[in-house]
């Protein structure tokens, strides 16, 4: 019968330290990658790209995209950069998208999470792609930092969109301060609006006054409770629901005895 010197014993120890250890670090590198994922709510990913949450489920972080860019604009997520570790992403103020038209980082994507017939039109019954169909975000102007709003005239952000006069327009008001100078002020229009970055990254101020967001955090969400009863098709939405009265004591009188109600005075 063998038995085991202090030496093996040792070695033995030692091993299973080691090996404590390293499940310990996968444990920690694990755990920061998925806080990682879920810190990732001001992202802008490549045209077509899927919602965030089914976009995170099908990018197999392949980087395909980012090689096919020919502008580097899109850069693959590294640790540290609390974004989703090896996923492409893109930073408008430093490198936009320029709006190729052949969107080669979109047919290269083998998982799908790039959805080509997002960005796909149909022009005599074919398919071609349509980078204007993009929604990779929605432009945001700070008006307190726009120095358009200001009254200096500036239109860099007009300028350089691709969707010259579409996306965003000037609007022009009077300056009630000079007397006789116009207000020269962007309006972005969210139906046009790719998200393409080239507003941001041409605008004139220190930090940048008009912005990228992605759209569910820029354009917000009513709710399917607010109608627009002026609008036909969005009563359409009315269809089979039901009706809910919430009664209280104000409710008791009429619109217009509440309204004439003195209080006892």
């Amino acid at each position: 019968m063998k038995t085991e010197t202090p030496n093996e014993r040792r070695r033995f120890l030692l091993s299973i330290a080691r090996g404590i250890g390293l499940s310990a670090m996968g444990a920690l590198v694990w755990s920061a990658y998925v806080g990682e994922v879920k810190a990732a709510p001001l992202v802008l990913r490549p045209p077509g790209a899927l919602d965030e949450a089914e976009f995170i489920k099908n990018c197999i972080k392949c980087g395909l995209c980012v090689e096919a860019c020919p502008y580097d604009t899109l850069i693959l997520a590294r640790p540290g950069d609390n974004l989703p570790m090896g996923t492409p992403y893109f930073t408008p103020r430093s490198v936009p998208c320029y709006m190729c038209t052949d969107i080669p980082c979109v047919p290269v994507c083998p998982s799908g999470a790039l959805n080509e017939l997002s960005v796909t039109s149909y022009v005599k019954n074919k398919a071609v792609l349509d980078i204007n169909k993009a929604h990779m975000g929605l432009a945001v102007v700070d008006e307190n930092s726009c120095i358009a709003t200001w009254g200096i005239q500036c239109d860099a952000c007009y300028r350089a969109c691709p969707l010259l006069g579409e996306a965003i327009t000037i609007e022009h008001s009077k300056n009630d301060r000079t007397g006789k100078h116009a207000f020269l002020k962007p309006v972005v229009h969210p139906d046009q609006c790719t998200g393409c970055g080239l507003c941001e990254h041409a605008c004139v101020t220190q930090i940048a006054a008009i912005h990228i967001l992605p759209r569910a955090l820029a354009m917000g969400k009513v709710g399917d409770h607010y109608i627009k009863g002026w609008d036909k098709e969005d009563e359409k939405r009315l269809e089979g629901a039901s009706i809910e009265v919430t009664k209280t004591k104000i409710s008791e009188k009429s619109a217009l005895d509440s309204l004439n109600d003195e209080g006892g005075l």
